[in-house]
């Protein structure tokens, strides 16, 4: 099958699984995903795909990790940046050294070093994943806010612990001073990289709209779209962690785009492209997985003897002590906090027993577990194979597949009982933030545009009194007033007045959203969520107001692609 054909292909299985979820909800898109992968690949005539590692990471990890970075709530990030840092750094080391020893003995035949590089592989929790399970069981929101966190920030750990496990076997040495130094190389260089490439982006984006308006909204977006790769590739280039460049690219772009309010076609475009992309993406993740599933496990076992109830049983064994250290952490690590808050006499919400179970189950592995092991060379310096590649490969798909199924059948069962929140601050700040824009909107009504400065005093008055009352009854949360002229002259200029009048309207309630967002009064998702109704609204305007004017032929402004002066 040509490259053109499996793209083909993994794109239509990426529409139909998506398709099928919405139907078997029971089973976790992931999952089905992942079985489909594998159906079409198991047979000995089936799809076989040989993934390369390197590529496989260029192409889907910078967009969809630079995706999040953009979309994830800051204001979250950082006030929950201690544990946050607590799980992405100290639990991954911990986990290296914990389950490698563990490994070690479990496994005699698997060197030491080939245990710690499979303890890195397993050490990050993967973005996708987590994001795809979490939502889907509703993770509570903080919970949620630090495991999106924590699975953005321990790529790069988890990819250094391997990279010094792998040369540890390749050459038998290990200097932790070498170890720490490139650590903070490469940490430290991927937020550089990441920050100048976004940085570098806005301002050239600044430049062009500047010159053209929304005329290049559509080539600014195309641009937006490269961004990621281009900050993984250069920080690549230069040895430093690409995925975390991609990750701080998509967090600084987003600071810039607090100065973007006015620029709703791009912004509208970049929404639908960057959904899309989400959706493909994640499908053809999942979809290679199980079409590598197969092969690896006919592979690995080769090293059970031919028996698949001992690797089953290895995989079980690592998955659950996996699973075990995360969660004594979490534990330690709550203890630690609330202890910390009790000496210097704060309250303290001490945490369900049920929540620190459930934040150390969906610790899920996934695309990036999988990239990693398969990342492991071939073999060693003087050309014998790499020791034991095949199980470690096979172990790490393993431990994929067991904290995807326990993440989805059991934070569920951990979740039903949970009291519900009383008061849901996410919805509490959104009503405020609907209250302070209409406000708004209602005090832009004295500055007069200027086509509606061309009316007479009684109609404007008469026009801005019925706006600002569908605003008022919006605050009071009641229905808004429809009312016309008798005479149709009259009707048609009162049209246009108050398409001119709501269209001011919008633009201040939109400038109050942002406002609201850079004083930190509402986190990213909400003023994502609102400022999308605005720009929806304003399309809308628009066509109602070119509805209504005389044909002008090429100079009309276009329906759908709303213009900012």
């Amino acid at each position: 099958m040509s490259s053109v054909e499996l793209v083909l292909l993994l794109l239509m299985l990426g529409a139909v699984s998506g398709l099928a979820g919405r139907y078997i909800p029971a089973v976790p898109l992931p999952l089905l995903q992942i079985a489909v992968g594998a159906a079409i690949s198991w047979p000995q005539d089936g799809l076989h795909v040989a993934l390369d590692p390197e590529m496989f990471l260029l192409l889907f990890v910078p967009p969809l990790l630079f995706s999040d970075g953009w979309r994830m709530p800051k204001r979250e990030f950082y006030a929950l940046r201690r544990p946050i840092v607590t799980l992405a750094f100290g639990l991954v080391f911990a986990t290296v050294l914990g389950l490698g020893f563990f490994v070690h003995w479990l496994i005699p035949t698997v060197p030491l070093t080939v245990a710690f590089a499979l303890a890195a592989v397993l050490s990050p929790t993967d973005a996708v994943a987590v994001a795809a399970i979490g939502r889907r069981v509703g993770l509570p929101g903080p919970l949620m806010h630090i495991l999106e966190g924590e699975s953005l920030l321990n790529d790069a750990s988890g990819l250094v612990a391997l990279k010094f496990a792998v040369a540890a076997t390749l050459t038998g040495m290990f200097s932790w001073k070498a170890a720490g130094a490139d650590f903070v190389w490469l940490v430290g260089g991927g937020l550089g990289v990441g920050m100048i490439c976004a940085w570098l982006f806005s301002k050239l984006r600044d430049a062009v709209t500047h010159r053209l308006f929304e005329d290049a909204s559509i080539h600014t977006v195309v641009l937006l779209l490269l961004l990621p790769f281009a900050a993984y590739v250069a920080a690549e280039h230069l040895g430093v962690s690409g995925i975390l460049a991609a990750v701080t690219a998509g967090v600084t772009l987003n600071f810039a785009d607090l100065e973007r309010s006015e620029h709703v076609a791009e912004r509208m475009q970049a929404q639908a492209a960057w959904t899309m992309i989400e959706s493909t993406f994640n499908a053809t993740i999942f979809l290679l997985l199980g079409l590598q599933l197969p092969a690896i496990i006919g592979s690995g076992l080769s090293y059970g003897g031919g028996f698949a109830w001992v690797l089953a049983g290895y995989v079980v064994a690592i998955s659950v002590a996996l699973l075990g250290l995360r969660w004594l952490w979490i534990a330690l690590a709550v203890r630690r906090a609330m202890m910390v808050a009790q000496r210097k006499g704060r309250p303290v919400d001490t945490p369900s027993p049920r929540i620190v179970a459930a934040a150390a189950l969906a610790g899920i592995r996934g695309a990036i577990t999988l990239a990693g092991a398969l990342s492991v060379p071939l073999t060693l310096a003087d050309g014998s194979p790499f020791p034991a590649r095949g199980l470690l490969i096979f172990l790490a798909t393993g431990v994929i597949l067991f904290t995807l199924l326990a993440a989805s059948i059991g934070l569920p069962l951990l979740l039903r009982k949970l009291p519900a929140e009383r008061i849901n601050p996410h919805r509490r700040e959104e009503r405020e933030a609907r209250v302070l824009a209409a406000q708004a909107a209602v005090d832009s009504l004295d500055t007069v545009p200027p086509v509606a400065a061309a009316h007479r005093d009684v109609e404007r008055a008469e026009v801005a009194a019925r706006v600002a009352g569908d605003y008022q009854r919006r605050i009071l949360g009641q229905a808004p007033d429809v009312s016309d002229a008798a005479d149709p002259a009259q009707a048609r200029r009162l049209h246009t007045l108050e398409m001119e009048l709501r269209l001011s309207c919008l633009q201040a309630e939109r400038q109050a959203l942002y406002a609201l967002r850079r004083k930190h009064r509402i986190n990213d998702d909400t003023l994502r969520e609102l400022v999308q109704e605005v720009d929806l609204a304003e399309v809308v305007v628009r066509k109602r107001r070119k509805a209504e004017k005389p044909d002008r032929g090429n100079r009309a402004e276009p329906a759908d692609m709303p213009k900012n002066r």
